[in-house]
C-alpha cells in the first residue's frame, strides 16, 4: 500500500471522529425505533422490492458463523474493537484525506454500530429487506450500509490515487 500524505486536502481526526459518532447515532436510533415497533420476525412491505422486518444476526455478513454456539459474539466484538484502534490511527495519520478519511469514518461508525448490539444484545438488529421475486438478500442495518458506503469510496479513492499517478 502507497503511503498517503497527510497534507492533501483539509479536516481533522474531529471531523471523522464525529461522523462515525454521527452513524453510530443514527443505527442505534434507527434499531431501538425498530425494536419498539416490530415483534421478532414481523415484516411489513415497503414498496414491491423492499420491506421493513426485525431479524437478529448472531453471525457477520450474510448470517455467517451464527449458529456457531456463542463464542462468535465475542469474536466479531473484538474484531470491531480492533478495526477501530487501527481506523482511528490511520484517519490520525492521513487527516487531510477527505475521501479516504470519510470511508474509514463511516467503515468505523458502522463496525462500532453493531458491536454497541453485540455487546447489549448478544446479536445485530436487522431490519431492511431486499428483494427481488421470491429471492431476498439478507437482511441488514444502517451500520451495515455505513460499512459497504465506506468499502466502496475506498475503492473510490484507491482507482483514483492510481490514476493521479499513472
Amino acid at each position: 500500500m502507497a503511503k498517503r500524505s497527510a497534507s492533501k486536502g483539509t479536516g481533522g481526526l474531529g471531523l471523522w471522529l464525529g461522523l462515525s459518532a454521527l452513524v453510530i447515532l443514527l443505527d442505534q436510533l434507527s434499531k431501538i425505533a425498530v425494536l419498539r415497533t416490530f415483534a421478532y420476525g414481523e415484516a411489513r412491505p415497503v414498496t414491491d422490492f423492499f420491506n421493513l422486518v426485525l431479524v437478529y444476526n448472531r453471525g457477520a455478513a450474510f448470517s455467517f458463523l451464527a449458529q456457531a454456539g456463542g463464542w462468535q459474539r465475542w469474536l466479531f466484538t473484538a474484531i470491531g474493537i480492533v478495526a477501530t484502534v487501527f481506523i482511528v490511527w490511520l484517519m490520525k495519520r492521513h487527516a487531510g484525506q477527505r475521501m479516504f478519511c470519510l470511508a474509514l469514518a463511516l467503515i468505523m461508525g458502522g463496525a462500532l454500530g453493531n458491536v454497541i448490539d453485540r455487546v447489549a444484545y448478544g446479536h445485530v438488529i436487522d431490519f431492511l429487506d431486499f428483494y427481488a421475486g421470491r429471492y431476498h438478500w439478507p437482511a441488514f442495518n444502517l451500520a451495515d450500509s455505513a460499512i459497504f458506503l465506506g468499502a466502496a469510496l475506498l475503492i473510490v479513492d484507491e482507482i483514483r490515487r492510481v490514476r493521479r499517478q499513472s
